[in-house]
């Protein structure tokens, strides 16, 4: 009994000790809307094109002391695209784009992530989308973290990044203006306890 607890008292102190705590893992909160991945392109370059995909999930791991280990994945379902326009929407799940009845979702999965020490990170990772998988960078932003009404505990970052369609062997001529799309991201986790 004595060496069970000493057992359970060494494996605690161990675990309290600066560096050695484990990451924290969370559910990126898509179920109550409190996560977005938006997009926005110049249509022939003369407006702007809003959107956003409705459906995602995800999850992230971050370790304060270790914030290098961070890790993230996310899923996005393709069919989800909303640009607030049916027959717009129609046109970019056909093949002059997301082909989604082909490529159904697109996926990310980090490969590194470095803290810049004013609240600031670089978060690099491999993104599919249209069946191509490219290597991204997401300049990312630590929004906050503490425990929310209702006894859990919550972080949120936001993050940006620049696509450009031809490297997803997405072609379509909408003219030179019209070649890259920017991706706005926020995202709110809850953690798995």
């Amino acid at each position: 009994m004595k060496t069970r607890t000493l057992t359970a008292a060494l494996l605690a102190s161990v675990l309290s000790l600066p560096g050695l705590a484990a990451a924290a893992d969370y559910v990126i909160d898509t179920k109550d809307s409190h996560a977005f991945i938006q997009f926005r392109i110049p249509h022939l370059g003369y407006s702007m094109l809003l959107g956003r995909f409705n459906e995602f999930e995800g999850r992230f791991s971050y370790d304060e002391d270790k914030p290098e280990a961070s890790s993230v994945e996310v899923v996005i379902q393709t069919a989800s695209i909303d640009s607030n326009h049916a027959e717009r929407d129609k046109h970019l799940r056909g093949e002059d784009f997301l082909e989604v009845g082909k490529y159904p979702e697109a996926r990310f999965v980090s490969t590194g992530f470095t803290e810049h020490g004013d609240g600031t990170a670089t978060l690099e990772g491999e993104l599919t989308l249209h069946g191509v998988t490219r290597p991204i960078t997401i300049e990312v932003e630590h929004m906050g973290h503490g425990p929310d009404p209702w006894g859990g505990y919550r972080r949120g970052f936001t993050g940006t990044t620049t696509l450009k369609l031809a490297e997803f062997d997405i072609d379509y001529d909408l003219g030179p203006a019209s070649r890259e799309v920017e991706l706005f991201l926020s995202v709110e986790g809850i953690r798995q306890d």
